[in-house]
């Protein structure tokens, strides 16, 4: 298994403070380098191109944003920039992109981008809820368009809604997003009534779920509405949004999601890949607050991938 991740992407600090902080990476990096996965291999991202990001997001937004290079500057209440948070996100997406090329040309079957900023909450058009790019969004288009693949299930379980990601593909019938989310909480969106438009009716799945839920109402969730949907759509691959502030530890989420978790859902993901998508699964970091959680989520997801 392919680990895409760089130490520059610590340089992205949205402020004293924040939540996604810089730690969040330096920790995991240091908790491989220090235990490594058996199975696992870490490479260097390269940069995603203008033209890439635009196969997601409008044009506008990205010279909007690539304008903003070595400058400090606020896209939202919550989403900061520094002077090296343009080229970090640049590497955040094409860590995602080198993914789906790893697992598209047959070198290995699945990857993990550890990256931030995170990206599920970025629309097509702004940045928000920490992302700057929607990484998971990006690296479906690139699938599409360098692979040929028809079919690209998203799997969200981050305990916030990838409202970015769901938005982005509402009115379409060949990227499948399924989302399992706390609600009430931010950013307010993913509720189950919302299933899609036009062509895409059907292809967005929402399951929010209540404060509290844990191990056992998160996987009788993905096994009673995930399973069979997969089973429906037949992916050529499957990409998580793989958040972790469902974690029974984490600050912004009242989930009770434990490691053990966390090792059932991946499990169980990966088994639709291997029966639908001849194994190709690429997975991007999302949120994930508390570090000694986030660190041990992470590396029980890896353990049920390799």
């Amino acid at each position: 298994m392919l680990i895409l991740t760089d130490p520059f992407m610590e340089r992205h600090d949205p402020g004293q403070g924040h939540a996604e902080r810089p730690a969040r990476l330096e920790r995991l990096l240091a908790s491989l380098e220090e235990q490594p996965v058996p199975g696992v291999r870490l490479a260097s991202p390269r940069k995603a191109e203008p033209g890439e990001l635009s196969r997601f997001h409008l044009r506008g937004y990205v010279e909007s944003i690539l304008d903003l290079a070595g400058r400090t500057y606020s896209l939202d209440a919550d989403t900061n920039l520094s002077p090296d948070s343009v080229e970090a996100a640049l590497l955040a997406a094409g860590a995602a992109l080198d993914g789906v090329d790893e697992v598209c040309t047959g070198t290995g079957r699945r990857a993990f981008a550890l990256v931030r900023p995170p990206g599920h909450h970025a629309e097509r058009d702004r940045a928000m809820g920490f992302c700057i790019f929607n990484n998971v969004a990006i690296a479906a288009e690139h699938a599409r368009a360098e692979h040929g693949l028809e079919r690209i299930l998203v799997v969200d379980w981050d305990v916030h809604h990838g409202n970015g990601t769901a938005h982005g593909f509402e009115d379409r019938d060949d990227v499948l997003v399924f989302n399992v989310h706390q609600s009430p909480l931010y950013p307010g969106t993913g509720r189950a009534e919302e299933t899609g438009t036009g062509a895409g009716q059907g292809f967005t799945i929402n399951r929010p779920l209540p404060a509290g839920a844990g191990d056992d109402e998160y996987l009788a969730c993905l096994q009673q509405h995930l399973l069979p949907a997969a089973r429906n759509f037949a992916p050529d691959l499957v990409l998580v949004s793989a958040g972790y502030d469902a974690h029974v530890r984490d600050p912004l989420g009242a989930m009770q999601l434990t490691n053990h978790g966390y090792t059932a859902m991946a499990e169980l993901v990966a088994g639709i890949a291997d029966t639908h998508a001849g194994g190709r699964l690429v997975a991007c970091l999302e949120g994930g607050y508390d570090i000694e959680g986030l660190v041990g989520a992470v590396r029980a997801t890896l353990s049920a991938w390799t």
